[in-house]
């Protein structure tokens, strides 16, 4: 089915935004453009994921890959604060990469360009990076990479472990303070400590030993900013809880749908700080938009919901990617020091997509100590899809995460490393 006109797309646009249509009968008409326009970014967002994950098979360092298809409550906020048109938003269909550090940002962008380059399925046709400066008042700092695909605009966001975990942190405190952060929503003076935390992070990225009056600006504006968010508490989220199975039922749906991209539908409740589903929808890019539509219906943002579609080829992956979305474990103190920021970012990131893999399956069919399953088992039935197989798990052998009984033997978890394995899951 051929796309509207640009000019139906951009007031449709205009529509869900300023509130500018005829009549009730016109708005209908819109939303619909609107949600055929987004639906037309997930099928070349899925095969550009899918395409990068092969791509980064051989790049030789850990790595997190996951996509998401952008909120229309983030769409329309994004059209009144930048005051643009809709088809000149580049990042409906968007695609998150995580490295170690800042310096594998640029290893990897060098890596994607010459690999981009020997194919004329997607091009490369900009990028910005963020990363020197920050962007905005907020002090968000990634390298953002504009893909073309069939004359659909993608954007790529690569960012270092320390660059993540300060948009993770800030996207979890959000969720409580019930005003979008990242966006720059609330007390000027919470979106300053996020600011000059983030330019400590990025001094000690460089190398450097952030000064004593840059540390002391950080834990003195954390006492004030806790007070200020914790005073707002729209959303009554100190009165909340963390489910703490919900990885359990994740990784057991996923074990009932293998390899591949899964398509995810999250819906989590502002009101209360938690999910309120979570579910694998269908892997046809049609079905799953179909769904996450009817979803944003059945749960409105005016109600205080937030509905996400998310793909990745592993639930683990959507753990580090999205995981201001699992819970906040302690509401005792909502900012951290920057000592315990500077412990939080040392999060396991050390091990291939494959290990990863691995690990997941051998804890999802409890192959613990004494309960081994052959390799040959593993490789050509649980773990057919991992590209990587031999070299992974000779990895988690070699930091003794697994037992093998030699290659043609049986492995199986190391029941003395259980702690440090769920840290990786």
């Amino acid at each position: 089915m051929p796309l509207p006109s640009k000019t139906k797309i951009d007031k449709a646009g205009l529509a869900l935004a300023k509130a500018k249509y005829r009549d009730e009968g016109e708005f209908i008409e819109l939303e619909e453009v609107f949600d055929e326009y987004r639906k037309a970014h997930l099928q070349p967002l899925s095969e550009t994921t899918l395409e990068l994950q092969s791509l980064l098979t051989h790049y030789g360092a850990p790595y997190y890959i996951a996509q998401r298809l952008k909120r229309k409550p983030q769409i329309v906020r994004k059209l009144n604060r930048l005051s643009v048109r809709l088809t000149q938003l580049q990042d409906i269909g968007g695609c998150r990469v995580i490295v170690q550090k800042n310096a594998d940002v640029d290893r990897l962008h060098k890596y994607l360009k010459e690999k981009v380059g020997a194919q004329n399925v997607f091009t490369i046709d900009r990028f910005t990076d963020y990363r020197e400066l920050g962007r905005d008042d907020t002090g968000y700092r990634a390298l953002h990479i504009l893909l073309k695909r069939g004359g659909v605009n993608l954007e790529l966001q690569i960012r270092s472990r320390i660059q993540h975990y300060w948009s993770e942190s800030i996207e979890r405190t959000s969720v409580i303070y019930g005003y979008h952060l990242k966006e720059s929503e609330g007390d000027p003076q919470v979106i300053r400590y996020f600011k000059n935390l983030s330019d400590v992070f990025f001094e000690i990225e460089a190398g450097r030993e952030p000064s004593i009056d840059m540390r002391l600006r950080v834990d003195e504006l954390r006492v004030p900013c806790e007070q200020i968010i914790q005073r707002s508490d729209r959303h009554k989220v100190f009165d909340s809880f963390v489910n703490e199975d919900i990885i359990r039922t994740l990784t057991e749906k996923e074990g009932r749908n293998p390899a591949g991209l899964n398509n995810w539908i999250l819906v989590f409740d502002w009101n209360a700080g938690a999910f309120v589903s979570w579910d694998i929808v269908s892997r046809n890019p049609n079905d799953a938009v179909e769904s996450y539509i009817e979803y944003e219906r059945m749960f409105p943002v005016e109600s205080g919901y937030e509905v996400v579609l998310v793909g990745s080829s592993e639930v683990a992956t959507v753990r580090q990617t999205h995981s201001h979305y699992f819970g906040i474990e302690s509401y005792q103190n909502i900012l951290e020091s920057l000592d315990t920021s500077i412990v939080g970012f040392s999060r396991k990131i050390d091990i291939d997509v494959g290990a990863r893999q691995i690990l997941s399956t051998l804890q999802r069919r409890r192959f613990w100590g004494k309960k081994i399953i052959s390799v040959e088992t593993l490789k050509n039935h649980f773990c057919k899809g991992v590209l990587t197989f031999e070299s992974s798990l000779k990895s988690l052998i070699e930091r003794d995460l697994v037992q093998s009984a030699g290659v043609n033997g049986g492995a199986s978890l190391n029941i003395r490393k259980k702690s440090e394995i769920e840290q990786y899951l």
